[in-house]
């Protein structure tokens, strides 16, 4: 997969050498010409100069074919800015924008733009929301077996109930995360636009409950 990155701090430079090393295909977007110095000789994808919002700089760092994009530079206005027109020019699925004011957080939500506050910063949230399917468990059992994870969920699940989801795929939802905000749900808890999933599931299994959930509710169920 195609992935774009705007901004080439350290958290940028080390979000696209991880990626590159998973095989993906990695373009890094700054303004500073000199900031790409971080990103080691040894990197291989592109170093475009530019405004990570300007269409045309998107355009060249390949934002057409992309899978994914984040935003990461040192402006929470640049980075939710840059997310939304990824998300509503380019119809980019998986966007994620860091911000250094997590009051800002919910603002950001309700637009549908998932977030990461720079004081919960780790890379693996980051990954999570750019490759839901290949991110690393938030928990597993001693044996292995069992573990926690955030999954993607089809925008086909919004307005069903968690029991729905947790019936057809065969997860326990642990926990969502909603507008910045971690919510216990109920069997009555209706799944909102931006919501993260967190689910509780085998891990022999993740194949199986990644492929329900990216396809929604089956056809003639009930609500």
């Amino acid at each position: 997969m195609h992935v774009v990155i705007m901004g080439c701090g350290r958290v940028g430079a080390a979000l696209a050498q991880t990626l590159e090393q998973q095989g993906h295909t990695v373009a890094v977007i700054d303004r500073d010409p000199t900031a790409f110095r971080r990103l080691g000789s040894g990197f291989g994808g592109r170093r475009v100069t530019g405004v990570g919002f300007d269409q045309d700089t998107l355009r060249e760092a390949g934002i057409e074919e992309a899978g994914a994009f984040a935003a990461v530079s040192s402006g929470d206005n640049s980075n939710i800015i840059a997310a939304r027109v990824a998300r509503e020019m380019f119809a980019i699925e998986n966007v994620a924008a860091r911000i250094y004011d997590p009051r800002r957080a919910e603002v950001y939500q309700r637009l549908g733009i998932p977030t990461v506050a720079t004081v919960r910063w780790t890379a693996d949230q980051m990954m999570r929301r750019l490759l839901p399917s290949g991110a690393e468990p938030l928990w597993r059992d001693p044996s292995g077996g069992v573990q926690l994870a955030e999954v993607h969920t089809s925008p086909a699940w919004i307005g069903h109930k968690i029991s729905r989801l947790q019936e057809e795929t065969g997860v326990r939802v642990a926990f969502l995360t909603r507008l910045g905000e971690a919510v216990l749900p109920t069997s009555q808890t209706v799944l909102q636009e931006g919501d993260l999933v967190h689910v509780m599931m085998r891990t022999e299994e993740i194949a199986k409950v990644e492929a329900a959930c990216s396809q929604g509710p089956e056809e003639g169920g009930h609500a």
